[in-house]
């Protein structure tokens, strides 16, 4: 299922002074709802259950939602790895399970000028987002661990796919190879800096600027 992300900018009326650039327009966040008791809050790298519905800003139609269409199940994805639009993934940090956000996301940040699907050119979009579970991702420390199951402090690209499919099972999702193989190619085209067909744990947990 092709995940819809989402961001919205507030235009700047002010320019830098160096280069006249307009800052970069930054997500749009309304908290619906949030629980009494937050154990844990969302990060990049963490991976994150959710519900979601997405609207065009400009008429109000609902443009897919995960209740409604496919199975009909929430959506797993990992935060900061560019698995979906931008506007998710800096929308969606320091969330708690249980969590609702309408996410408000400009056109740079979801699907620019071409749009995608059903969603038009140019086009502004709103997220309503329940975050339903988080785990550790591919990303954490703890899952570097895990991964590393020769413990040679480095990871290969089996290492990454076999953990990926286990924490999927083990939500109760059946394991998709040609998914993972994305996730797989996202990861290490992030994360494996010096292209040498492994992520070493300097490599691994380093945050890069641009996620």
């Amino acid at each position: 299922m092709i995940l819809y992300s989402i961001l919205f900018i507030l235009p700047s009326l002010f320019v830098f002074a160096a280069g006249g650039k307009l800052p970069e327009p930054e997500v749009k966040i309304e908290v619906l709802h949030k629980p009494l008791m937050c154990y844990r809050k969302s990060k990049y790298g963490d991976m994150l259950l959710v519900h979601y519905e997405g609207f065009l800003e400009s008429n109000g139609t609902l443009f897919h939602s995960s209740h409604k269409h496919g199975d009909k199940k929430p959506v797993w994805f990992t935060l900061g790895i560019r698995e979906v639009i931008k506007g998710w993934d800096k929308g969606l940090q320091n969330m708690c399970t249980g969590e609702r956000r309408k996410l408000t996301i400009p056109p740079s940040l979801a699907y620019g000028k071409e749009g995608k699907g059903q969603v038009p050119p140019s086009s502004t979009l709103i997220f309503d987002i329940e975050l339903m579970d988080i785990q550790n991702g591919p990303r954490s420390h703890e899952s570097f661990r895990e991964m590393d199951l020769n413990d040679d402090w480095k990871l290969s690209r089996e290492e990454v796919k076999d953990y990926l499919k286990k924490e999927f099972e083990k939500h109760g999702y059946s394991p998709n190879d040609t998914h993972h193989e994305v996730m797989v190619d996202d990861i290490f085209k992030n994360e494996d800096e010096d292209k040498d067909g492994f992520i070493s744990s300097r490599e691994f947990i380093y945050q890069h600027d641009e996620l």
